[in-house]
């Protein structure tokens, strides 16, 4: 009786073939899995959609990046080239869909997808201390804080002096959480399970700070109160200020607006600090929009989900180097359900915040 067998081309090298006749060895053919070349397949409109990213911010922006640690000693086993595998990941952030769908879209297995999802966006994050950062030089400072007083202004008032940055909270879904044994804290007050993912914007939409591990029932004073920014203003390493909504405590260095205006001072001091801080919101509307696996719900393990927000935030910064900017009618991804988690307002009037800010509103319309 003929022997026949069935080998993979890895197993051939460490096989003995001397006591079978090679002719009755069928051995089983394996390709190269990128059968379309997505650069080559796509137009730049169609990439662009597919991935988020234009063809040049992929190949000579993100790639080189992150190359290094996706590529494999040796080729053995015709491994997933490092550009195909950061397709495969961003391709995810663009669809939020199930990984064994894209599986087959890519013609890669489930559970290499999710190794693959896993080990790119670990590395995209792993950049965060190069993209992600408060103003470190003078003159930069100076000049996030002269952007931010030209967003404060209108009709002839004022702006705001000294802003650094706007703070402000936003809640990224988690879905299918019933297989990952996620606690209760992580349901926000509409119901769902979320992060509370807090952050602090730049004029300029980039983001300059970001704490994506709180769960959605977490307030957003407490995660700033615990946050190394908070200390950083405290210990006097910042000397500007920043801006936010009425969730936050009013300090010194945090300015809120006025709760109950009674004077016009107030009240125009009130329609300043908005105009000064809606610069976050817009922020969160094009992050989303350019990932919307950020509003449509991650379906990865908890650890993995905030590395993901992180390595979000990292490719929403460097598309703003690339100056890769996303179609405004991209109808495709455009996230039509974007919420956001009201937020209970204690009375957050803190002594000095409260006599910081009157010093301010004085000091703005003397």
């Amino acid at each position: 009786m003929e022997l026949q067998m069935e080998l993979e081309v890895e197993d051939i090298e460490d096989y003995n073939f001397d006591d079978y006749n090679l002719e009755n060895v069928r051995v089983r053919k394996r390709y190269i899995r990128d059968g379309q070349n997505p650069f080559e397949f796509y137009n730049n409109l169609e990439f662009k959609r597919r991935y988020r990213f234009n063809k040049e911010s992929v190949l000579y922006g993100i790639l080189p990046r992150i190359e290094e640690g996706l590529a494999k000693i040796n080729n053995r086993g015709l491994p997933i080239p490092p550009v195909m595998q950061l397709l495969i990941c961003l391709r995810y952030y663009a669809t939020a869909s199930f990984q064994l769908l894209l599986g087959d879209t890519m013609t890669v297995s489930q559970p290499t997808i999710s190794r693959i999802v896993s080990r790119v966006t670990l590395l995209i994050a792993s950049l965060l201390k190069e993209y992600i950062k408060m103003p470190q030089d003078e003159e930069r400072r100076n000049e996030n804080r002269r952007l931010f007083n030209d967003l404060g202004k209108g009709n002839g008032a004022i702006g705001l002096l000294g802003v650094d940055g706007a703070i402000d909270c936003t809640h990224v879904r988690l879905v299918d959480t019933r297989f990952q044994n996620i606690s209760e804290i992580y349901r926000n007050r509409k119901e769902y399970f979320s992060l509370n993912v807090q952050t602090v914007v730049g004029p300029r939409m980039e983001f300059l700070d970001i704490v994506p591990e709180w769960p959605g029932s977490a307030h957003d004073s407490r995660i700033f109160r615990t946050s190394l920014l908070y200390i950083r203003y405290i210990e006097n390493q910042l000397d500007g200020i920043l801006v936010g909504d009425r969730g936050y405590p009013c300090l010194p260095f945090l300015m809120t607006p006025v709760s109950n205006p009674r004077t016009d001072k107030e009240t125009c001091y009130n329609n300043i600090q908005c105009r000064t801080r809606l610069i976050v919101e817009r922020t969160y509307g094009v992050w989303k929009r350019r990932f919307p696996c950020l509003s449509r719900g991650l379906t990865t393990k908890l650890i993995t989900s905030t590395t993901i927000v992180v390595a979000c935030a990292v490719l929403h910064n460097m598309s703003l180097i690339f100056n890769d900017v996303l179609s405004e009618d991209d109808d495709e991804f455009n996230i039509n359900d974007y919420e956001e988690v009201p937020v209970h307002e204690p009375n957050n009037e803190v002594l000095d915040g409260f006599a910081a800010r009157e010093a301010l509103i004085a000091r703005m319309f003397n």
